[in-house]
């Protein structure tokens, strides 16, 4: 079988440069492409392209060589921000236990939690005659109140609701807030996210239980394929209502740099809290490289992230979603953790990505991040 070239990483050209004469030292072949032919030491996002089988070898002497150590070593001025957390809310039961975990969540990491609310108030355009105009228009500032009082009231519940669990010791305290904004759910929850700009958007789902129909017109899918923020989607029988309550994640990775990239931000988002890590294959194709490559990615990431308990396990061959079904009830996982690309309008609609397909067929809630 051919043994084809992968993208093992993707620098500046001196590094990809600095890159290739370690790798090839060691014996692997090293292809660089991407380079400008007029000014190739200006070239940005120049590709260091390797064979498939030399991806373990590859990464252990990444890991063991610290080949990046001096430039990340160089001081960086950070900006300390705020942690926030936001929890888009529907009132339903589900999204309560979104709040639950998302205000345990922000306990564990000093953050403070934002709990939105989106209301679309319909507007229909009539060719009623001039003279009942008048008449109309006060009808509709009228059912526009209403819709606003309605939905100020389901909030003050939940506010209240959330203020007793404090008093009572079922949840943390946590500094937390409350915002409503007019418009399509979806557009507003992206909208108001770059405004405040949260570590992380927890949002509670019907999950397995919807229909397939609601497929193209989830908020929740929506939302994590068209805005970069990590989602955590809590589907309504999730048991648990903190996250330390957890003792199995699943990871899933389809074998590329972005996995790399992703997985390091996850490690930020879960820092200190105590569970294993299974990383899984996003591809049911079974061959002779996926164990190679789940090996080697494994072995990576226990060296990047020593104190972490890894481990990795191949999905049987066949239909993906029931592969992972089968994955997550053999190894009793509480969240799958799978990064995802933006995507346009069009492709999304007819070629929904495997974490949307996944949202309608597993009551595991979900971490979908992008690189």
């Amino acid at each position: 079988m051919e043994d084809k070239l992968i993208t093992l990483a993707i620098h500046t050209y001196e590094k990809a440069q600095i890159l290739k004469t370690l790798l090839e030292t060691e014996g692997i072949d090293v292809y660089i492409h991407n380079v400008n032919q007029i000014q190739p030491v200006v070239s940005a996002g120049v590709r260091v392209r390797i064979k498939e089988s030399d991806l373990p070898h590859a990464l252990r002497i990444i890991e063991d060589s610290n080949w990046l150590k001096e430039s990340d070593e160089e001081p960086k001025e950070k900006e300390v921000k705020q942690k926030k957390i936001l929890i888009p809310v529907d009132f339903s039961d589900y999204s309560i236990r979104a709040c639950e975990i998302g205000l345990n969540y922000a306990a564990a990491i000093q953050g403070e939690v934002m709990i939105m609310h989106a209301y679309f108030s319909p507007y229909f355009p009539t060719a009623i005659p001039i003279g009942d105009s008048l008449a109309y228009q006060v009808n509709e500032e009228e059912n526009a109140h209403h819709v606003l009082k309605r939905v100020q009231v389901d909030m003050d519940n939940l506010s209240n609701l959330i203020k007793r669990k404090i008093e009572s010791g079922e949840l943390p305290r946590v500094k937390f807030d409350c915002i409503l904004r007019e418009g399509l759910p979806e557009e507003e929850i992206i909208a108001y996210s770059k405004e405040y700009k949260p570590t992380l958007i927890i949002m509670g789902t019907r999950g397995k239980s919807q229909k397939e129909m609601d497929l193209i017109g989830s908020v929740t899918g929506e939302v994590f394929e068209a805005h970069k923020t990590p989602v955590l989607a809590i589907p309504e029988n999730t048991p648990f209502k903190n996250l330390k309550e957890i003792k199995n994640v699943a990871f899933a990775t389809s074998f590329n740099q972005r996995d790399l990239v992703i997985f390091d931000k996850f490690m930020e988002l879960v820092k200190g809290f105590d569970f294993t890590i299974h990383l899984f294959n996003i591809s049911t194709s079974k061959n002779e490289w996926n164990e190679i490559r789940l090996t080697g990615i494994s072995e990576y990431f226990k060296r990047q992230y020593p104190e972490a308990k890894i481990n990795h396990t191949v999905l049987a061959d066949g239909d993906l979603l029931l592969a992972i079904e089968k994955f997550v009830r053999d190894e009793t996982i509480d969240v799958i953790a799978l990064g995802t690309q933006r995507r346009n309008v069009i492709a999304r609609m007819f070629n929904p990505s495997i974490a949307r397909k996944m949202l309608f067929h597993t009551d595991t809630p979900l971490l979908v991040m992008h690189s």
